[in-house]
């Protein structure tokens, strides 16, 4: 959940780190810090906040030095505040530590290095573990990087660590388990940060570290080995990304862009994997699995928020077309259950980031007891897509926005193509038919651009509900996760407490909530539940409730009975996910910046959820 960035080289490293936790900000706000290491010692400097905040405290303040770590954080042990900010130090002072991650058993760790004599100056788990260290190199006498290793080897939990010696001025260690780590290399020089985000400017070079490896690092050299005492060879890989990707490119804010970014993103994903005028569906990602496919029993999608979201809508696709069985999970509830799971399954992991930690302890799960596991990620080189057998990525790019919106049509896009996929391979559809459904999907991107048009007039609903404390979304068949998506949206970046349902779930409950003051958000496009979708609209006009649809362009008949209607083109049922999302997404947006909220960085929430 925090922002980790280092530097060891040549040049001056407080630029340099500074900028690399601006960019990794929506990992985790609460506040930062950063050590930087020069002729006359450490300096360490950190404050509650944002990353603004440490900048100007320290800006008449000692930066300078080659050698640098930084690290913004998203409470989990204890609340943020100046003495809970990374980096900790150890007893002696001579050690300091920055972390993502938790360590499960810190309390018992903590209470034996008490009785030897520490003293802790912070709430926080992380200041446990440096603590440890320098214990164990006390001890046994023993130098630092053995000494990170075999207290590392103690901990229970998930970490990506960055430590630094005083007495060792030109050496960084960092590890990880469960935790993203990327060192990114150049000449003289290495970067070491959570995500690639901070490195592209620098280099396109980088090295993935792997679960329990723990490496040492100088301006000139670097030794990898495995929590065993294995030494490794690490591979280095070069970084698709590309540097304009991560600036807001003349948008007001980072989701607003990656709202507009859809047409193209959707595109991205598709391309080199439909034919339509041949009715086919290429994923090289999973196609060794082909065979297997066609005599599967069950398939299990495991995801968290936003992408089980996404899954759901892929449970109505691969179902309908594919005529596989599928199950949707929350990834954080699957785990501590006793799954039936056999090998005759297929789970599919959903994650944007690659890194969400119940999913990939629900990928674990699912191995062990034989299932296939394929996964659906974002980002090139995290940890999912290593953990699962094969799976497709999306191609969406870097998503800066803490609020999932490009991630989330890119995901439901691969879902598209995974049930079309399927149901070629099981001969569930006719080729006349996926050449119908490939031809359309080929031109979603278009669609959507037509729905962006309708911004103006979003805006000017925004307006007439921003003040709303409540907020009900409804929706049928797939509108009712574009539904959930949308209420998630809505509470996510204005703090209106909202909620999705089935629409025919209403009259079991919700109803009871409507009055004169509850705006309700129908997805009422004209598909096979349209005239169903019509009755519970009347129903909730009946107790003078805001109707505010999401209509198939040309309706005349929600038009006379909702407050307000906005359009989306008119499409095939499968491919309404993709089409009644955005207008939800705009909504959210424009209520959130009336309501003086931080769309980019809303308050409690970090963009990729990496601790349990």
């Amino acid at each position: 959940m925090c922002g980790i960035v280092g530097y060891i080289g040549y040049r001056e490293a407080w630029p340099i780190v500074l900028k690399g936790l601006k960019r990794l900000e929506y990992r985790g706000y609460d506040s930062a810090g950063i050590a930087v290491m020069n002729e006359t010692g450490e300096h360490i400097y950190k404050k509650a906040g944002k990353v603004a905040v440490l900048e100007e405290f320290a800006q008449d303040q000692d930066k300078s030095g080659t050698i640098a770590m930084g690290h913004t954080r998203w409470a989990t042990h204890g609340v943020p505040s100046d003495r809970n900010s990374h980096p900790h130090t150890s007893n002696n002072g001579k050690l300091s530590i920055i972390h993502n991650g938790i360590i499960e058993n810190y309390a018992t760790l903590k209470e034996e290095l008490i009785s030897r004599g520490h003293e802790f100056k912070s709430d926080t788990d992380t200041e446990v573990l440096i603590h440890l260290v320098e214990e164990i190199q006390k001890i046994e006498n023993i130098d630092l990087l053995e000494a990170v290793r075999l207290a590392l080897k103690e901990v229970i939990g998930a970490y990506a660590i960055v430590i630094m010696d005083q007495d060792h001025p030109d050496r960084l260690i960092v590890a990880r388990k469960g935790s993203p780590m990327v060192i990114g290399v150049g000449q003289g020089e290495y970067f070491i940060a959570s995500d690639a985000t901070p490195i592209i400017e620098y280099t396109k070079n980088v090295i993935y570290l792997n679960d329990n490896e723990i490496a040492l690092i100088t301006k000139d050299d670097l030794l990898v080995k495995r929590l065993d005492n294995v030494v490794q060879t690490p591979l280095i890989q070069e970084l698709q990304l590309k540097l304009e990707m991560l600036e807001k490119g003349g948008f007001d804010h980072f989701m607003l862009k990656e709202i507009y970014e859809q047409p193209r993103s959707i595109k991205d994903c598709m391309r080199g994997r439909i034919y339509p005028e041949e009715g086919k569906v290429q994923l090289g990602g999973i196609k060794e699995f082909a065979e297997k496919l066609k005599n599967i029993d069950r398939i299990i999608i495991v995801a968290c928020g936003t992408s089980w979201h996404a899954g759901l809508v892929g449970e109505y696709l691969i179902e309908e077309y594919a005529r596989i069985p599928v199950e949707v999970e929350y990834a954080s509830e699957f785990r501590y259950r006793n799954p039936i799971i056999t090998e005759k399954d297929v789970v599919i992991a959903i994650s944007q980031s690659g890194e969400t930690a119940d999913t990939m302890a629900a990928i674990e799960m699912a191995k062990e007891r034989g299932a296939t596991i394929f996964g659906i990620c974002n980002v090139a080189g995290a940890s999912i897509p290593r953990l699962t057998h094969a799976g497709v990525y999306t191609h969406a790019g870097p998503e800066i926005g803490v609020a999932s919106t490009k991630a989330f049509t890119a995901q439901v896009t691969v879902l598209t193509l995974m049930a079309f996929y399927m149901a070629q391979q099981k001969g569930t559809i006719t080729t006349s038919k996926l050449i119908e459904l490939l031809t359309e999907l080929d031109h979603i991107p278009e669609k959507i651009q037509v729905a962006l048009e309708s911004n103006n007039l979003i805006k000017e609903v925004a307006e007439k509900i921003k003040d709303s404390t409540n907020c009900l979304f409804l929706g049928r068949g797939s509108g009712f996760p574009v539904a959930l998506e949308g209420a998630l949206k809505l509470k996510e970046i204005s703090y209106i407490h909202a909620e999705g349902y089935p629409a025919a779930e209403m009259k079991h409950g919700p109803i009871a909530l409507i009055d004169e003051e509850m705006p309700v958000v129908f997805i009422a496009t004209q598909n096979s539940s349209y005239e169903k979708v019509i009755s519970n609209i009347q129903e909730v006009k009946a107790r003078k409730g805001k109707v505010i649809a999401i209509v198939t362009e040309g309706d005349m008949e929600v038009k006379k009975m909702a407050d307000y209607c906005i359009e989306i083109p008119d499409a095939n049922e499968a491919f309404l996910p993709l089409l009644a999302t955005i207008p939800l997404q705009l909504l959210s947006y424009h209520i959130a910046v009336m309501r003086g909220c931080n769309v980019d960085q809303p308050r409690n929430l970090a963009k990729s959820v990496t601790v349990e």
